[in-house]
C-alpha cells in the first residue's frame, strides 16, 4: 500500500514508502508426529545398506583371490619353457577375463543397491504434513509386504509390491535369499545354510553366532542316523573338533550318540534325533539372518499393532463381556497383546454396558440394588418400554425405577 503523504501532512517528494502487512503465521505442522514416525524406519535404511556392504566385501574377496592366483601363476611361468609359458599365460588371461565379467556383474549389483538406498532416503525426505496421508498409505503397504515375506507368502508380496510400485522400498531380494536356505533346511539339507555361513563368516564370528556349529552337529547326527559311524567320526574330527574349546559339553553329548544310536529311549539323546531339531535350525537361521541385516525379529506389522494395543489393554479386555468394539475382544489381538503390560490409565472412564456411551454429569450412572451400574439414559429408555420396570441385562433380575440410586463421579 503506497503512503501518499507524510505524517506531518506534507507530500512526499522522494520514493514512495511501501508498508507491508505482517506475514500470516505458518500452518500448524505435524513435524513432531512425523519425527516420531521416522524413528521407526531404522530397518528401512539398514537392510539395503547392509546388503550393499555385503556385496562390496564379496567383490573385494573375489578380486584378492583371483589376483593372488594370477600373480602366483605369472611367477611360475618364468620357470616354464616358452611354449608352456605362453599356454600358461593364456590361461591366466582367460582367468582375468572371467574376473572382469564377475566385477562387471558385481558393479551392476552395487549400483542397484546404492540406487535403492538413494530411493529410500528420498522417500523419507518426501514425508511432510502435506502428503502425510499418501506417505502413510505407502508405509502401510511396505509393512504388509514385510509381513507377507516373513510369513512365506512370497508370491503375494511380489504382486503387492509390483502393483504399488514399491520394488525399491521393500526387501524382496533379501528375503528370497533367506527362502532358499529355509526351504533347504525344511527338506533336511544343511548345504545352503553352511554356504551362507561361509559367505558371512566374519560377521557371524563377530556376533559369536553358533549357527554353523549347530548345523555341523545336525549333519553329524544324520550320519549316525544312517548308521555310518566311520564317516561320522571322520566328519567330527574335521568339522567339530575346532569347536571343542568353546562348546565341549554339547560336543560330548552329540558324539555320545555313536553309542546310543537313533532308536535310544534315553531322553537326553533321543531328542537329538527328533524332527523338531530341523525346526530349531530354521528358527536359529531366521534370528541370525535378521541380526545380520539389522532387521527386527518380529514382523513390523506385529510391532505397530502391539504399539497400539499397549494403549488399549486393560484387565476388562479379557473378560467375557468385553465390548465387541474393543479390538482386544478378538482372540488374535488378545494373543498378540499377551506379553504387553496393561495400559496405565490416569483417568477412568465409565462406559455404559447397554448403550456403550460415556457416563458423565450429563448422563450420570445409576446403581441397581444388585450393584450393577448403567447409564441414566439406558435405564430411562428401558423403564419406558417396560412400564417402569428395570431388567438387569446381566442377571435378569427385575426392579422398579424407584429403586435406582444415583452415583456421583468425582
Amino acid at each position: 500500500m503506497e503512503m501518499d503523504s507524510l505524517p506531518n501532512g506534507n507530500h512526499a517528494t522522494g520514493t514512495p514508502i511501501t508498508a507491508t502487512a505482517n506475514p500470516a503465521p505458518p500452518p500448524p505442522s505435524n513435524l513432531p508426529q512425523l519425527t516420531d514416525s521416522l524413528k521407526l524406519e531404522h530397518q528401512f535404511l539398514r537392510v539395503p545398506f547392509e546388503h550393499y556392504k555385503k556385496t562390496l566385501r564379496a567383490n573385494h574377496r573375489a578380486v584378492e583371490k583371483e589376483m593372488s592366483a594370477v600373480i602366483s601363476g605369472v611367477n611360475e611361468a618364468a620357470d616354464l619353457s616358452p611354449d608352456d609359458a605362453v599356454n600358461h599365460l593364456n590361461s591366466l588371461v582367460s582367468r582375468l577375463q572371467g574376473l572382469k565379467r564377475k566385477l562387471e556383474e558385481g558393479s551392476r549389483v552395487e549400483h542397484l543397491q546404492a540406487h535403492k538406498c538413494r530411493v529410500r532416503l528420498d522417500h523419507l525426505e518426501s514425508a511432510d504434513a502435506e502428503n502425510m496421508s499418501e506417505w502413510s498409505n505407502t508405509r502401510l503397504k511396505r509393512i504388509l509386504v514385510d509381513y507377507m515375506l516373513r510369513m512365506s507368502y512370497y508370491d503375494t508380496a511380489v504382486k503387492l509390491a509390483e502393483s504399488s510400485n514399491l520394488q525399491d522400498l521393500v526387501d524382496i531380494d533379501v528375503f528370497q535369499e533367506a527362502k532358499k536356505v529355509i526351504d533347504a533346511l525344511q527338506n533336511q539339507d544343511v548345504a545352503p545354510a553352511l554356504a551362507w555361513c561361509a559367505d558371512n563368516k566374519s560377521r557371524l564370528k563377530k556376533s559369536k553366532s553358533k549357527l554353523e556349529f549347530q548345523l555341523r552337529l545336525q549333519e553329524f547326527i544324520e550320519l549316525v542316523r544312517a548308521d555310518n559311524n566311520l564317516r561320522a567320526i571322520t566328519y567330527a574330527r574335521k568339522y567339530l573338533a575346532p569347536w571343542a574349546t568353546t562348546h565341549m559339553k554339547e560336543l560330548q553329548r552329540v558324539t555320545a550318540t555313536l553309542a546310543f544310536k537313533k532308536d535310544t529311549e534315553c531322553a537326553t539323546y533321543k531328542v537329538l534325533f527328533e524332527a523338531k531339531q530341523w525346526d530349531f535350525l530354521v528358527d536359529q537361521f531366521k534370528q541370525e539372518f535378521c541380526k545380520l541385516y539389522g532387521m527386527t525379529l518380529e514382523p513390523l506389522l506385529n510391532i505397530y499393532l502391539q504399539a497400539g494395543l499397549s494403549a488399549l489393554k486393560t484387565p476388562y479386555c479379557y473378560e467375557d463381556d468385553c465390548t465387541k468394539e474393543d479390538p482386544l475382544s478378538q482372540e488374535a489381538f488378545r494373543t498378540l497383546a499377551l506379553p504387553l503390560p496393561y495400559s496405565k490409565q490416569h483417568h477412568s472412564k465409565l462406559v455404559c454396558y447397554i448403550t456403550k456411551e460415556l457416563m458423565d454429569t450429563e448422563n450420570p450412572p445409576q446403581v441397581l440394588p444388585n450393584g450393577y451400574v448403567y447409564s441414566t439414559k439406558a435405564l430411562e429408555e428401558m423403564a419406558k418400554k417396560n412400564n417402569g420396570r428395570i431388567i438387569c441385562p446381566r442377571t435378569g433380575l427385575v426392579y422398579n425405577d424407584t429403586e435406582l440410586v444415583k452415583a456421583y463421579i468425582s
